[in-house]
C-alpha cells in the first residue's frame, strides 16, 4: 500500500513538474500570469514556471507580419469614386503592450489603416491619387505608426496595391491621353517640317553662292581666254603686217589663197552640200596660185644666194584677185 502511495506521490511530482515547464518557440514570446496579474514574459527556449501559481497569458508573435486591406470607396478631393486597397507591414516590439494594451490587434490595425486610408486619399484631387502613390504611402505610414506606438507596434511599410478609378473617368483619361500624344506628335513634324526647309533654305542658299562663285570664276577665265586670243590676233597681225611690207603684194596673195583655200575646203566637207558653187572665177584662183609659186621660187634663189640660171626672159606674173590691170 506504501509503494502505491510512493508511485503515485512520483508520478503527480513529474505531472506537475512537466506542467510548469514552458518551452516558447523562436519568434514568439509568451505572457507570463500570476493569480491573472502580468509578472514576466518568457522569451524563446526553457521556461519554468509553477504550475497553478503562473500561467501563459498570450502568445505573442514578434515576426513581422502581414494585413490585407480590403478594398474599398473612396470619393477624392474632386468628388471622384475610385476603389483602393492595400497591405500594412507591422512587427510586435513589446509584447506585453500588445498583449495588454489593445484588446485585438489585428482588428485595431485593420480599422486604424483604413480610416486614414480614407482620410489621406479624400484630401487629393484623382490625378494625385494616381500619380503620388510614394506620397500616400509615406503619410499613411507616419500617420499609423504614429497611433499604435502606445501598443508596442511598429508599422514597417503601408504600400497601396491598386488604385481603381470608374470606367467613364477611365475612357476621358484615355481620350486626353491620346489628345496629348496627337499634340505632341504635330509639334515634332511641326518642328521637322520647319528645320527640314530651313536646311532646305541653306542648301539653295549655299547652291546659289557657289554658283555665282562658278559663273565669276568662269567669266575671269572667259576674260582671259579672250585677253589671250587678242593678244594672239594682235601678234598674228603683226607678224602678217610685216610679212606683207616685206614680200608686197605677193604676200597678200600668198594669204588670200590660204584662206581661200580653207574656205573650199570647208564647203567640200560640209555633210549637208550637194553642189559645190565657187564665188569667184577659176581663173582668178589659178593666178592666185600662180602667185604663190613665184613667191616660193624666189624664197629658194634668195636662199642660195644665186642668180636664175634660165636665159629665157622671165613669164609675166599672172593677176591676182587684188593685182590692178594697167591699160
Amino acid at each position: 500500500m506504501g509503494l502505491i502511495i510512493a508511485a503515485l506521490t512520483v508520478l503527480l511530482v513529474l505531472l506537475y513538474l512537466m506542467m510548469s515547464i514552458k518551452i516558447v518557440r523562436q519568434g514568439y514570446q509568451y505572457t507570463i500570469e500570476h493569480f491573472g496579474r502580468y509578472t514576466g514574459t518568457a522569451a524563446p527556449g526553457f521556461n519554468f514556471y509553477p504550475a497553478f501559481f503562473y500561467r501563459v497569458g498570450r502568445r505573442v508573435n514578434m515576426m513581422e507580419q502581414v494585413i490585407d486591406i480590403p478594398g474599398q470607396e473612396i470619393i477624392t478631393k474632386d468628388n471622384a469614386m475610385i476603389s483602393t486597397d492595400g497591405v500594412v507591414f507591422f512587427q510586435v516590439l513589446d509584447a506585453p503592450k500588445a498583449a495588454y494594451e489593445v484588446s485585438d490587434l489585428y482588428v485595431a490595425l485593420l480599422n486604424l489603416v483604413t480610416t486614414n486610408l480614407r482620410t489621406v486619399m479624400g484630401s487629393m484631387d484623382l490625378d494625385e491619387t494616381l500619380s503620388k502613390r510614394d506620397e500616400i504611402n509615406a503619410r499613411l505610414l507616419n500617420v499609423v505608426d504614429h497611433a499604435t506606438t502606445p501598443w508596442g507596434v511598429k508599422i514597417t511599410r503601408v504600400e497601396i496595391k491598386d488604385i481603381r478609378p470608374p470606367v467613364d473617368i477611365v475612357n476621358a483619361m484615355a481620350r486626353q491621353m491620346k489628345a496629348e500624344r496627337e499634340k505632341r506628335a504635330n509639334i515634332l513634324e511641326a518642328e521637322g517640317s520647319r528645320a527640314s526647309e530651313i536646311l532646305r533654305a541653306e542648301g539653295q542658299k549655299q547652291a546659289r553662292i557657289l554658283e555665282a562663285e562658278g559663273r565669276r570664276e568662269s567669266a575671269f577665265r572667259d576674260s582671259e581666254a579672250r585677253e589671250r586670243a587678242a593678244e594672239a590676233e594682235a601678234k598674228a597681225t603683226q607678224v602678217v603686217s610685216e610679212a606683207i611690207a616685206a614680200g608686197g603684194t605677193q604676200a597678200i596673195n600668198y594669204f588670200v589663197a590660204q584662206k581661200y583655200v580653207e574656205a573650199v575646203g570647208k564647203f567640200a566637207t560640209s555633210p549637208n552640200a550637194k553642189t559645190i558653187l565657187f564665188p569667184v572665177e577659176a581663173t582668178q584662183l589659178i593666178g592666185t596660185l600662180g602667185g604663190i609659186g613665184e613667191l616660193a621660187k624666189d624664197a629658194l634663189q634668195s636662199a642660195k644666194g644665186a642668180a636664175p640660171t634660165s636665159q629665157t626672159p622671165p613669164a609675166r606674173n599672172r593677176p591676182g584677185p587684188f593685182d590692178s590691170t594697167v591699160s
